[in-house]
């Protein structure tokens, strides 16, 4: 798996019934560990989903829901849209049967990853979400760490996280990779799902860029992405992500590999690390300043 057309995956051309996006560990070549579905529902809808095989983490994107599992009802707030702030978010473990459903609709992520250790469902609401604000100046995004290593480890393989990039910054940065185990580093496949905020005039979109970290590793994607896309990394230095001018950008991170210990090790691109170093004199970006809990 290396080429653009299997990695980037345009908005709705993996749906199916009521899912706009559905990527399954396994359900592809070269692409093992991690899934992501996006299910929309009509106002009063209803979805049964059974995790087989996979824990997975319930993220509204927009809209509020109801998630019945093990005979319990967790009732997740949401929010109007990803932009507007932390969400509810639910943990499931392997082998779960819920229902998912939405008085007034919306659509909802379902992050997964293959796990064997089962835990117990947790609800996570939003006020408890760590909110981190990572690098400076034009390089200064919001990391809303629901799912994160050290956030929440109440499960067995997966990560996940969301990042907003205002207008004009830059995400992913200094770019970055996590495709071998070694001291520092953790191996770990990487899936985003990007939503990118519509001007007064069109839609929003945004570029990103993922390249080889060796020549037994090939891989070279540069693509612009637009609400609703999906970029696949199995390895490889990922990043930068543009956000165009104007347009805020959206991603969700799923990530998990093949080690025992659940870990998110990176290790920086060497031409663009320096950049780190200069991330303290440019100062937070404005439009995020302050929010950090």
């Amino acid at each position: 798996m290396s080429t653009t057309e299997q990695l980037h995956l345009p908005a709705g051309s993996t749906g199916r019934g009521s899912y706009e996006t559905i990527i399954d560990p396994g359900a592809r070549e070269g692409w093992v560990h991690t899934g992501l579905r996006v299910l929309a529902l009509a106002p009063g809808g209803s979805e049964a989903v059974t995790a087989n095989g996979v824990e997975a983490m319930v993220v509204p994107l927009n809209g509020a829901c109801q998630v019945s599992v093990g005979g319990e009802n967790h009732h997740l707030r949401g929010r109007p849209d990803v932009f507007a702030a932390a969400t509810d978010v639910l943990y499931v473990p392997v082998g779960s049967q819920l229902t998912i459903s939405s008085e007034g609709g919306g659509r909802f992520a379902l992050a997964t990853a293959v796990a064997t250790g089962a835990h117990p469902v947790t609800l996570i609401r939003a006020e408890d979400v760590p909110v981190e604000i990572r690098g400076g100046g034009s390089m200064t995004r919001k990391v809303r760490n629901f799912g994160a290593v050290g956030a929440f480890d109440g499960m067995d393989s997966l990560i996940a996280c969301e990042v907003i990039t205002p207008g004009g910054n830059w995400s992913s940065y200094p770019a970055h990779k996590h495709d071998e185990t070694t001291e520092t580093e953790s191996e770990l496949e990487e899936i985003y799902y990007y939503e990118i905020q519509d001007g007064p005039a069109g839609r929003g979109f945004g570029y990103h860029q993922t390249t080889a970290s060796g020549p037994d590793k090939p891989i070279d994607v540069l693509v612009e992405v637009r609400s609703g896309d999906t970029v696949l990394v199995p390895h490889g230095w990922h990043g930068p992500c543009a956000a165009a001018p104007g347009h805020d950008m959206y991603y969700l991170n799923v990530m998990a590999g093949p080690e025992a210990e659940r870990a998110w090790n990176i290790t920086d691109h060497p031409e663009q690390t320096w950049v780190r170093g200069t991330w303290a004199d440019a100062g937070i970006d404005p439009r995020l300043d302050g929010e950090t809990r």
